[in-house]
Parts: structure tokens; sequence; C-alpha cells
């Protein structure tokens, strides 16, 4: 489903800012799988996901999904592959439209647009049902302003919407890092009940070592712009966080000190 193959990006290449932030980066990930991506700050997380994504195009190397060849494809029409949710609950929806005049933009994502009426009867009644399976009370207001909602219904709305037309590939980048626990917890329970539902592959990075071992059938580590750990099967389901430090301390050399990574 999604293949990244020799990657390289430089931020400021020439000055005295250059920054190689990935090293021929290949990453293969089968129809299906759900990898959670882990890794210190400067791993090259969130840029391996905008290379995916097309925010940022690679020096060198190859992006492939689902058999395509998108390494040059802009980022607009990329979009008809990919469903994704920042950390920032703010993004990805318009704060200024209503929950069901969002839901709407996320339907017709990659389709033509014409001057019909833009939702009628039979596609509220959709989202509804959809909503109400969230149990977040959303279902009763779709006609609500998104920026009035709370922080988790607003990444929940916005993980709807990123996988209301099933995607090739999901990327999460930190998304419930802005929410508190038990919201995050629950935002974290919908995105696994979602991918399950529709058999979405996905990449999902975290902060939190032990969201990264509980969810999805691999995890992968990240150190310097490369994969250091690449985990999976009946060693991911028997990993701790103890053994995972342990792995990356000897694949990278070094001791773990993002205190973010720690004290999560």
């Amino acid at each position: 489903m999604l293949d990244l193959i020799n990657i390289n990006k430089t931020f400021y290449p020439g000055t005295p800012n250059e920054n190689h932030v990935l090293h021929d980066l290949s990453l293969h990930l089968d129809n299906g799988d759900f990898v959670t991506v882990i890794g210190g700050n400067g791993a090259g997380k969130s840029t391996m996901l905008n290379i995916i994504s097309g925010q940022f195009f690679p020096e060198s190397g190859q992006v492939t999904i689902d058999g395509q060849d998108v390494t040059w494809l802009p980022e607009h029409k990329r979009a008809v592959y990919l469903g994704r949710v920042f950390q920032d609950p703010m993004q990805g929806t318009a704060g200024d439209m209503g929950i069901d005049e969002n839901l709407a933009l996320a339907a017709r994502r990659g389709k033509r647009r014409g001057l019909s009426w833009g939702i009628g009867k039979a596609e509220r009644d959709l989202y509804r049902e959809t909503l109400r399976g969230f149990g977040l009370g959303l279902e009763g207001r779709l006609s609500t302003k998104v920026r009035l909602l709370s922080g988790g219904q607003r990444q929940a709305l916005t993980l709807l919407m990123a996988t209301l037309l099933k995607p090739s590939i999901l990327l999460l980048d930190e998304h419930t890092a802005a929410l508190d626990p038990k919201t995050g917890a629950k935002v974290l329970e919908l995105t696994r009940q979602l991918i399950e539902e529709h058999r979405l592959t996905t990449l999902m990075i975290t902060h939190n070592m032990r969201e990264a071992i509980q969810y999805g059938n691999r995890l992968i580590m990240m150190h310097a712009g490369r994969i250091i750990l690449d985990i999976r099967g009946k060693e991911k389901q028997n990993l701790t966080v103890e053994d995972l430090l342990h792995q990356f301390e000897r694949a990278s050399g070094t001791v773990l000190d993002n205190d973010r990574m720690l004290l999560s």
C-alpha cells in the first residue's frame, strides 16, 4: 500500500542552517498495516508524514501509494489517497462552518463540484447516524459551528472527516497530544475502532511509548532521520517500555534523553 524508497530530505541546503532530516529512509507498509511511529524531537517523524502527504518533496527517492508513483504529485492532487489528522484540533476543520458542512467538504474531497444543493436530507441522516456512534453528543448539533466544539469533539470530528472516504493511507500526527488524558484516551479508542472497521492502512506518530506498544500491529522507532527499530508480531505483543528503551540504546548507541517520551 505504501513504499518509501531511499528518501532524502534536507532543509536550508548550502546554508549554515543546513539540516539533513531524512537519510535514505525506506519503509514498506502492507495493506491494513497499523504502524505506530515513535522517536525523539528531530528524528524525522513529521517530515516523513509531510513527504507522504506531498507537503514536502524529497531531494531523492520515491514515494508510491497503492502502486502509484506520487513522488512529485502536488499535495492537493495526492489528497484523494490520504486522510490526515494533525496534533492541533484547530487544523483540518473550518471553524466558521457547521459540523455537517465540514463533513460534506470531506465527503467531496477529490470530486468535481457543481451548483446543485449542497447537503440533502439523506446525507444529513448519514452524518447523524455516524456521529451517534461516537458517543459525544454531536449527532444533534449538525448545524453548530465547529469553532464552538471542545478540543476532543473537534479532533473526533477531524478523525471522522479523515476516514469518511476510506483513504488508502491514514496519517495521524500526534493527534491526541494536545488533549487531556481522558479525552485523548477516548479519541484513541475511536481511532482504533475506525481503523479496524475500515481496515485502514495507518501511520500514527505518538510520543507515548505505552500507546506505541498498545496500538497497531507494528512499531517503528526513528532516530536521526533513520528507522532504527521495526517491531511486529509476537515481539510487539510482548514488548514493554523497558524493552523498548533497551532496544533503542542498542540500535542508536545512545541513551534516550527525551523527557516528553520518558515522562509519558
